[in-house]
């Protein structure tokens, strides 16, 4: 399938944003539509090629159905690749209403669309957190069973099983992706990596969860990017790949790369509370993506995390400045 529009939902946020900012740029034949709501994790300014002519921005939160489906009449939308979702673990906690309306509601307005509008393919972006967690050995694969401990994870079970539901049930075509943890330009500094390295610029310390010891899998944004785009194309209808690179680290490991990144000792780090229902392990076996697909990660977390912090480095002292 080769679409002529595709409808990116969540591309002001972190991840949607670096699959824009790439493949706008590589497709100049393509019409690319950026639905986001813009809330406190998305940004125009996230958007390198907002002005070029095969993209467009329409402001919209997905649980708004009829401005959702005001897009579908405006345009012939070909494919949809939806990133939209609501992803803090700790906001899920304090607050899950909003994640069971965005990243359920939302996801089941976009499929009802899709089918609707005889949208030709649907990629749904979801998470290595539905699976639960692993102890020390072991991985997640495609028949690993859902598990989710956290209103987050709970929320994204339930859109892929939409996903799932509406190919099985409807005959849409969908597939399904499910990654680690991505670190890379434009996370919101929320999570672990940006808040570390914005707390490092400012010579503050670092708040790190218990000990440190619970292990992620961590894939740099473009690689995750270049998978998504990859699946999108090329992946069988019906069908889930996981997505991972091998990067696994404790936190504390990733705190001390940081520290040293920066020249500071472990003086610099602020034991908290943990968090509820704090998983201990995720680690994700590629071998169906790379076997059926050929993808494969390009980039090793050390050069990854060097690129990243510099990344930061530019965004918050020009902020200061």
């Amino acid at each position: 399938m080769t679409p002529k529009t595709i409808l990116v939902t969540g591309g002001a946020g972190f991840i949607g944003a670096n699959y824009l900012n790439k493949y706008v740029r590589l497709n100049p034949n393509i019409h690319y539509i950026c639905v986001d709501k813009l809330t406190y994790a998305g940004s125009l300014d996230n958007l390198e090629i907002k002005d070029l002519p095969n993209f467009t921005f329409e402001k919209i939160d997905i649980v708004d159905k009829p401005a959702l489906k005001n897009v579908f009449e405006k345009y012939t939308v070909d494919g949809i690749i939806h990133f939209a979702a609501e992803s803090h673990v700790d906001n899920s906690i304090a607050n899950p209403d909003i994640f069971v309306m965005t990243n359920v509601i939302g996801t089941a307005n976009l499929l009802d669309l899709a089918l609707k509008y005889n949208v030709k393919k649907f990629h749904h972006i979801s998470t290595d957190e539905v699976y639960g967690e692993l102890g020390a050995n072991g991985y997640f694969t495609e028949e690993s069973p859902y598990k989710p401990n956290s209103p987050y994870s709970a929320s994204k079970a339930g859109s892929d099983h939409l996903v799932r539901a509406y190919h099985e049930t409807y005959g849409l075509n969908t597939t399904i992706s499910n990654c680690s943890n991505n670190y890379g330009p434009y996370q919101h500094e929320e999570k672990l990596i940006p808040l570390f390295i914005k707390n490092l610029i400012h010579d503050k310390k670092v708040p790190l969860y218990s000990t440190g010891q619970n292990i992620r899998d961590w894939i740099y944004v473009e690689d995750h990017c270049d998978a998504v785009d990859l699946i999108f194309r090329e992946g069988k209808s019906g069908e889930t790949y996981l997505i991972g690179a091998k990067g696994e680290k404790t936190n504390l490991e990733i705190t001390k790369i940081l520290l040293k990144a920066f020249g500071k000792d472990e003086s610099y780090i602020q034991n908290t509370k943990d968090r509820k229902g704090h998983d201990f392990r995720y680690a994700i076996n590629s071998s169906k993506l790379k076997k059926e697909l050929g993808w494969t990660p390009k980039m090793t977390f050390e050069n990854g995390i060097k690129k990243t912090i510099e990344w930061y480095k530019r965004k918050f002292l020009i902020l200061n400045s």
